[in-house]
């Protein structure tokens, strides 16, 4: 466009300058102007051209978006349950969108890709946000993905460069300094003029001949002549054991459910000491684990009563918090990851009758219980593994509360969930998987009042889907007679 308007002024400026009125008494002289024009004529078809074809990449592209809405908008909760259109919505809103401002205004590109996989830039991306979070193993697990993708002919607006400059550090930072060196060495190799490479490589041999030296042998191999090896990496040295079986009961790995143990589980009906409330009904009620005993209770809500309260939290969800142990204060933490709200019986009768229901059917009182705390975990939604009762090194947590520890947990599940989202007890290795409309029960502290430390328990990663659900923690104030102390410890 550009061209096209600077030769049609200098055109102009010819014709109307005076210098130049001359030009036209020579045949000879106004033949350069028919070229001239020629040459004009085919700027301006290169620019309509090229103005085509952004106009069709701007279609394409609002077309795929269009296909995209639509689908997304019928089914807004299922479209964000697979974790790729959660990440490529976040992308869209926060750069595609201000790449296609720059294509309508300025020269024509490529579009925005757009599709259901992540690419190499987008694994970068991923990479990155774990590096500046000094999350180094994921980082190198991302930045391989991407540079594995690259290898294969993916193009990229990443440079191979880039991704090697974060991979060779981030695998320093893990204490494989034999593949850091090589992995920089493939930089320099690449970009010699790469300022911190060379200055990493001087420091990773030196390292790791001061390493060599201290254990009194030579380096057998040279690192540079050694094979690459991107999908194999140990998890860091310092991952607490807690943590491996955490992740592999989130996997459905490692679940400690035996036949003898599974013998001891029965069923039942529930009908709360002959509650009135319950007698035409009573609860159908499940054994998941012996000891601790947790018991899952079916059709503890209904679809109706599910939905509302969803409806009541949603305009209410902020970011979950846990309470500061020793300042008994709501915060927020890294390690629980939802949007939560709380509901009142005031608020809405649905709210009163699922109170009233968790009383008749733990024959606990729920006036002094916390009030009813609605969760909504998104995909990688997740709260790692922590107590619900406050220990003895925080006599403060629920002070200000005046209704004592938190005796029992109970906790709806609103929501089914394709892939992830388990409540995982790590101490035990049990897994109790989301079933929508069901609920699970346990208690976190002994009739004596001392707190139960194998309930220590996770909310797994939500992989696919949306995991929804409402919990109520009772305390132990108004539950002298309704659970007596026991006389031992563990009673």
């Amino acid at each position: 466009m550009a061209t096209f308007l600077v030769l049609t002024l200098l055109t102009l400026w010819s014709f109307s300058s005076p210098v130049q009125a001359e030009i036209f008494t020579s045949i000879g002289q106004m033949t350069d102007l028919i070229f001239a024009e020629r040459e004009l004529v085919q700027s301006l078809k290169e620019y309509i051209e090229a103005e085509e074809l952004k106009l069709e990449a701007v279609k394409s592209w609002a077309d795929k978006l269009d296909l995209l809405t639509r689908a997304s908008t019928s089914d807004p909760e299922g479209f964000l349950a697979h974790p790729v259109n959660a990440y490529k919505l976040m992308k869209r809103l926060n750069t595609e969108w201000s790449e296609l401002e720059s294509l309508v205004l300025q020269d024509p590109s490529d579009g925005v890709r757009y599709n259901a996989e992540l690419t190499v830039d987008d694994c970068f991306d991923m990479g990155k946000l774990a590096y500046n979070e000094n999350d180094y193993y994921h980082s190198v697990l991302w930045m391989q993905q991407a540079l594995r993708q690259m290898d294969s002919g993916e193009d990229a607006k990443t440079l191979k460069a880039d991704i090697l400059d974060y991979l060779s550090y981030s695998v320093y930072q893990m204490g494989d300094l034999p593949r850091a060196i090589e992995l920089t060495r493939r930089l320099v190799a690449i970009d010699p003029s790469h300022q911190r490479a060379g200055t990493n490589l001087r420091y990773f041999e030196r390292l790791l001949s001061k390493e060599l030296r201290d254990l009194g042998r030579s380096q057998q191999e040279p690192a540079d002549e050694r094979p690459i090896q991107l999908d194999t990496y140990e998890r860091p040295k310092d991952y607490l054991p807690e943590r491996e079986v955490y992740e592999a009961l989130c996997r459905g790995e490692g679940v400690k459910m035996t036949p003898k143990r599974l013998s001891r589980l029965f069923c039942r009906y529930q009908d709360g000491n002959r509650n009135p409330r319950l007698l035409l009904k009573p609860m159908k009620e499940e054994d998941e684990w012996d000891s601790p005993h947790i018991v899952r209770f079916l059709e503890a809500l209904s679809d109706e009563e599910i939905e509302k309260i969803k409806e009541l939290a949603k305009p209410n969800l902020a970011r979950a918090t846990v309470r500061d142990p020793n300042t008994g204060v709501l915060t927020v933490a890294h390690y629980r990851v939802s949007k939560s709200a709380w509901l009142e019986g005031e608020d809405d009768p649905v709210i009163a009758r699922v109170n009233q229901r968790i009383e008749d059917v733990t024959g606990l009182s729920v006036n002094t219980a916390e009030l009813l705390q609605v969760a909504n975990y998104g995909v990688g939604g997740q709260y790692e593994p922590h107590y619900d009762f406050s220990r003895k090194d925080e006599p403060d947590a629920f002070k200000s509360l005046g209704t004592g520890n938190r005796v029992a947990t109970f906790l709806n599940y609103m929501s089914d969930v394709e892939a992830g989202g388990a409540t995982v007890f790590p101490d035990f290795g049990a897994a109790i998987w989301p079933r929508k409309g069901t609920a699970v029960f346990w208690y976190n502290l002994f009739k004596s009042g001392e707190g139960d430390y194998r309930t220590r328990h996770a909310a797994c990663p939500v992989l696919v889907g949306s995991k929804w659900v409402s919990n109520k923690w009772i305390h132990e104030r108004g539950q002298e007679f309704r659970r007596p102390c026991g006389l031992t410890e563990v009673d």
